[in-house]
This record gives structure tokens, sequence and C-alpha cells, in this order.
């Protein structure tokens, strides 16, 4: 029996299923993740992060203690944690603003409605986290977002989701301050971010 040849030009095979939330983590149940494994779940795939220079740890830790001081009581600062945007993407930002505690906690990771500030600290990552995670961020309805872009020393701040991208948009220079929408009263110096 003669096997039926195939035209190669016409077959495609078929896309990779998205991976979800629970099969991600039942891969780390499993042991084919580690909690030394630098990945990210991003609509369905996972990403490997880049790895942390000594920059982009100082500002990081800069940015969480001058959010602790500020918003002391009132939210929760965490750190390179994950957050839960829909059931194929649980991105890990740098920082996270959340209520305090989050709905679900402590079953669940915070989910957009108990989001109040996602903050990426950029230099190699700043294309990805640009045109990747921020309109993730933006579809999700994540309220603002901060781009702390280390090539240029400034912060961009994102504000306003809608149609999957940010309506509103500020550039913020190291004389100037930032505050946090939901969070209105207290103000974060960008010198202070960079100092």
């Amino acid at each position: 029996m003669d096997t039926p040849k195939t035209d190669l030009q016409t077959f495609a095979p078929a896309p990779p299923s998205p991976l979800t939330r629970e099969a991600y983590h039942g891969m780390a149940t499993a042991g084919a993740l580690s909690e030394d494994d630098r990945v990210e779940l991003l609509e369905g795939q996972l990403i490997d992060m880049s790895p942390i220079g000594p920059r982009h740890a100082i500002i990081t830790d800069n940015l969480i203690d001058l959010l602790r001081t500020a918003f002391d009581g009132r939210a929760r600062v965490r750190c390179q944690q994950p957050v839960i945007l829909n059931d194929t993407s649980e991105p890990q930002p740098d920082i996270a603003l959340v209520q305090r505690p989050w709905r679900g906690y402590p079953h669940t990771h915070p989910a957009p409605e108990d989001i109040f500030l996602l903050i990426e600290v950029a230099d190699t990552s700043l294309t990805f986290d640009s045109t990747i995670k921020l309109p993730l961020y933006a579809r999700a309805g994540i309220r603002e977002v901060w781009i702390i872009d280390l090539t240029r020393d400034i912060a961009l701040i994102h504000r306003d989701p809608k149609a999957g991208t940010y309506s509103s948009v500020l550039q913020i220079t190291q004389n100037a301050t930032m505050d946090v929408q939901a969070l209105p009263g207290p103000t974060i110096a960008l010198a202070d971010v960079f100092a």
C-alpha cells in the first residue's frame, strides 16, 4: 500500500497551544521548573527574564524604599513577584504596588483590580518592556505603569488604558516628581530614584 504524498507547501503544523497558568504551575509542581528558573508566562509562552545588572538592582531598591515610605499602611510593595493578567499571562514586574490585602489573599496573586501601579525598570529590556509587556498590561486594564528608562534616566508614566494602549503618557525628568493616580497625596522625586 502506497503512502499518500503530502504537498509540503500546503502543510503547516498546528501552532502550539498556549500554556495556561494552571499548566505553568503544574510544571513547577512536577519539577520541570524551579524557583531558580527566571521565566515568566506571557500570552501562553514561557519567556526568559533578563539578568539583573547592578544599576537596575540599585534603582529597584531605591524605588522600593521610596514607595514603602510614601504608602506605608495604604498599599503593599512587591518586588519581582507574579501578578495575574489573565489565564495565560502571569508576569513578574520589577515592582507592583497592590491593595493590602488583595482579593483572594493569600491563595492567589494580585489581579488587575488589586493593582494600583506596576513598575518596570528597563535598560537592556526597554524594547521588550515597551512593546510586549506594556500592551499586555493595558489590555488587562492595569491602571498605571511606570517604565523607568535607565538608558535616558527618565520615567514614562502610562495611565488610562483603553483598547490595548495607554491614552495618557507623561515623560518625567529628574527635576520632577511622580504620583500614583489611584493613591493621591504622596509624590516620588525622580532625582531620589536615581540618587
